[in-house]
């Protein structure tokens, strides 16, 4: 079976997102790093952070092209609770730009969902006044909010 992994074209600063990214989250590590000689050293070229059981490659493939991240790939984080949330978030979200519906933009311009999997239990339910009181809800916040999420859910005022 081959292995798929997502691979990140950064004009520059892939080594620094590889640190980002292996610092906030637990259970991470970096795999590898490659180096490419420059005028006398070496420039970092890639590099691998196994992030659970995700492999993600960053590369410094410098200006060539000048490719630029947008939302149509996004990186999507499910956390167990909102102290996950809290913690992926402000990582993540640190120098970059947060956006609607639990999006947000690192300072990279990597884009990232960071959603409690209470939201999709939710949005999954048979309730379906429920589903679009949760859905409203999500519509207002930045940055998701369960407890504000399941009091929608619920029919109080959130």
């Amino acid at each position: 079976m081959p292995s798929v992994s997502p691979f990140l074209w950064f004009n520059e600063g892939a080594e620094e997102a590889l640190a980002l990214y292996e610092r906030v989250f637990d259970d991470s590590s970096v795999v590898s790093v490659s180096r490419r000689p420059v005028s006398g050293h070496e420039d970092f070229m890639a590099g691998t952070v196994r992030i659970g059981d995700l492999n993600l490659i960053v590369f410094n493939g410098g200006p060539y092209g000048d490719f630029k991240f947008n939302e149509s790939m996004s990186l999507f984080v499910t956390c167990a609770d909102q102290d996950e949330v809290d913690r992926y978030w402000n990582g993540l979200s640190e120098g970059g730009e947060p956006h609607q519906c639990g999006w947000l933009k690192d300072r990279f311009g990597v884009s990232w969902q960071i959603v409690p999997k209470l939201f999709d239990e939710l949005m999954s339910s048979t309730d379906a006044e429920g589903r679009d009181r949760v859905f409203q809800a999500m519509m207002k916040m930045t940055k998701f909010d369960c407890a504000a999420l399941q009091e929608a859910y619920d029919g109080e005022k959130s």
